[in-house]
């Protein structure tokens, strides 16, 4: 019987060690079509369209592979996700796409370590919404005469969401009226979103002392079947 077994048993290791183990999943920005041309990048992640949380994780480039740097649980626009290019203003949706990170901002100041420009958020500091004005989806310090507070943000209203920011460049470069202004990736505040990407304030101080301009950092927004195929804008 003992010498059964110990048969038995080795037939069944040389059996699983015939089975191939499956291969590793390649990493995600590994699977775009574009992520900047840079060697950083930011990874915000939804289950699906309609869903308002997800995570966010942030990878670089390292000996020729992208290597996950850290990941932690992000949330989305109130009403979910939207294709960049056909968002409207005011929907409370998060504009899917890739998109450069112009520059960073808050209230208080920047971590150290930060390389980023980063512009200190003050009582005149606003970012126009007002898309009658001129300087629509700009920072306006003070406000521009032609860009209405009723229509705009002054940023030191929201000492939590703006402890600590970036400004994604979604409808920046040339601004379409009506697209959508003042999006940003910033601190968690006690829901979902207007439209923005939201950590918490750790992962926001990490990431603004691992974000570095001359690796050209850029944040894909997707959903998790969908951000492969996501538009660069």
């Amino acid at each position: 019987m003992r010498s059964g077994v110990v048969a038995l048993a080795s037939a069944s290791l040389l059996l699983l060690a015939a089975v191939p183990s499956r291969a590793a999943a390649p990493p995600i920005p590994s699977l775009l079509a574009d992520t900047g041309g840079g060697s950083q990048l930011i990874l915000a992640q939804a289950p699906r369209a309609n869903s308002t949380a997800g995570t966010l994780s942030w990878w670089e480039r390292r000996g020729g592979a992208w290597v996950k740097v850290g990941s932690v649980a992000a949330r989305f626009g109130a009403k979910g996700l939207v294709e960049g290019g056909s968002r409207k203003q005011g929907s409370y949706t998060t504009p899917t796409g890739l998109y450069d990170l112009p520059y960073a901002f808050g209230i208080k100041a920047a971590p150290g370590g930060t390389k980023a420009k980063y512009r200190r958020v003050g009582g005149s500091s606003w970012w126009c919404e007002d898309t009658r004005s001129r300087v629509y989806n700009r920072w306006s310090e003070p406000l521009a005469r032609d860009c209405r507070a009723s229509e705009s943000e002054r940023l030191i209203s929201y000492a939590t969401q703006y402890a600590y920011g970036f400004v994604v460049g979604f409808n920046y470069a040339k601004p379409v009226k009506g697209r959508g202004a003042g999006i940003f990736l910033h601190v968690n505040g006690r829901g979902a979103t207007a439209g923005c990407v939201s950590v918490s304030g750790d992962a926001m101080r990490r990431i603004l002392r691992w974000a570095d301009p001359g690796r050209s950092p850029h944040i894909a927004i997707g959903t998790a079947g969908g951000v492969t195929a996501i538009t660069r804008y």
